[in-house]
């Protein structure tokens, strides 16, 4: 059953924190999982919260400290000795260890590095902490089980026990050489099955998918799910087994790409924190630049109807049908941006397709087009025949604006579907190619598009 906190059990915790009634937390935060505790804590005062943490089993307290909301985990750490940060971090697998030091001032860092260097964990986090926190050396954690390609099953078997309180889940076993280079796996189903005392070149698969350490995080995730892998090697330069990553990782990946991705996609800057941790002025920090950007660019849409003033003042009725005309653009080219975007973050689609995506692109954009171009046409054609507004040109009218929603449509959806690659061919996040990026610059071309197709069809008016 999934816990909730109430109001109720957050008085009577209060009550035995105040007693320090142990015996309460103990009998109460037994049956939780550290996630459910984390929610508890970012309820408590700092001193309420460290008197909870001192009665938590070791392990428990370690996994509930990696769960606590960041800021929350900020202030507790802020309030505990290096020694004391040291002693708690001991408990924590390599990758999640490495993540906490890494948010602690950097003097701070020292010193509990120093209070941990009889600790087998040490050298591990400090290489930890030295990959780029996008790659799959610092999501890795370096807990796992290995063997010699040239030892036996019983041998395997010896060395599983010998790690199970090091690793947390053992998804697989990893086969090395003496160069300690990856050169397959074996399953735990494959071991049991085995002979006893079965060679584990025998029997190990030397078919394994790897990444290196400097592999993106976003590669990583999409390799995993498109081998439907919970566990993956990770090896250096030189091919050697450094660390493993789990689903678990990845997960967290996920959800945070996809934050940062919806975020600049809505046209902002992606936030440091969660939304409720940042101040006023940090939003509007993230929020106003853009929308300065955003401001300037439409306000090229003013030029763009300068260069048609003319054409406007002769017939004004055109002016009636910009926001149709600019808004179905940039609405198709949102809708575009929005597919490839997330077709590329999923690794459905790469730069290199993009004469396909061009050609598909055109073909849905004309039919858009022509779906859209013949209700704005009959819009204006059947409504002519119950007001006088159109005047005696509604068929030409009505052609100009069942012509330009055709070409604004197509010109849209080409936009949004290209735009992202252009930005990710020049090294650029696609995600800044932000729907209402897409739709401030096909507003302005759209207009273009649409005075120029007026001056066509409607020449005849015009003089």
């Amino acid at each position: 059953m999934q816990f909730e906190l109430t109001d109720e059990f957050l008085i009577k915790l209060r009550e035995a924190i105040n007693a320090r009634n142990g015996s309460f937390v103990v009998e109460h935060f037994k049956e939780l999982y550290p996630p459910d505790i984390a929610v508890i804590f970012n309820e408590l005062e700092i001193e309420e919260a460290k008197y909870v943490y001192s009665q938590l089993d070791e392990q428990i307290a370690a996994d509930v400290l990696v769960e606590l909301d960041d800021d929350v985990r900020e202030d507790f750490l802020a309030s505990l000795t290096s020694k004391e940060i040291a002693e708690h971090i001991d408990n924590m697998d390599s990758d999640d260890a490495a993540d906490v030091i890494a948010e602690l001032p950097d003097d701070v860092q020292g010193e509990v590095l120093s209070h941990m260097e009889d600790s087998e964990q040490a050298s591990d986090i400090v290489e930890l902490l030295n990959y780029d926190e996008n790659t799959a050396g610092g999501l890795m954690a370096t807990e796992l089980v290995r063997v010699h390609v040239n030892s036996n099953s019983i041998e395997c078997v010896r060395e599983i026990r010998a790690q199970a309180d090091a690793v947390e889940n053992i998804y697989a076993i990893y086969v090395v050489d003496d160069d300690e280079k990856l050169v397959g796996l074996l399953s735990l189903k494959k071991l049991v099955i085995s002979p006893p005392n079965s060679k584990i070149a025998d029997i190990y698969d030397p078919k394994i998918i790897s990444v290196k350490t400097n592999t993106d995080v976003e590669e990583v995730a999409n390799i995993m799910d498109k081998y439907n892998l919970v566990v993956l090697p990770v090896v250096d330069a030189l091919g050697r087994l450094v660390g493993r990553i789990t689903v678990d990782d990845v997960v967290d990946v996920r959800r945070e790409e996809e934050t940062e991705d919806l975020q600049k996609m809505g046209g902002m800057e992606a936030l440091d924190e969660p939304y409720m941790n940042m101040s006023i002025w940090g939003i509007l920090k993230k929020r106003a630049g853009w929308l300065i950007i955003l401001f300037l660019g439409e306000t090229l849409t003013a030029t763009a109807m300068g260069f048609f003033e003319n054409e406007i003042a002769k017939v004004v009725i055109l002016s009636l049908f910009v926001p149709l005309i600019i808004s179905s653009g940039g609405n198709t080219g949102s809708q575009a941006s929005t597919l490839v975007i997330r077709a590329l973050a999923l690794g459905e689609i790469t730069i290199r397709n993009w004469w396909t995506i061009f050609q598909r692109e055109i073909k849905v954009g004309l039919v858009l087009g022509l779906i859209l171009g013949i209700i704005g046409f009959l819009r204006v054609a059947v409504w002519s025949q119950f007001t006088p507004i159109y005047g005696p040109h509604w068929m030409e009218i009505a052609l100009t604006v069942g012509t330009s929603l055709v070409g604004v449509v197509l010109w849209g959806n080409i936009i949004g579907s290209l735009f992202p690659l252009i930005l990710k061919r020049f090294g650029f996040d696609p995600a800044v190619s932000s729907a209402p990026f897409v739709a401030t610059l096909v507003d302005i071309t759209g207009l273009i598009i649409y005075f120029s197709v007026a001056s066509m069809l409607l020449s005849s008016v015009l003089v």
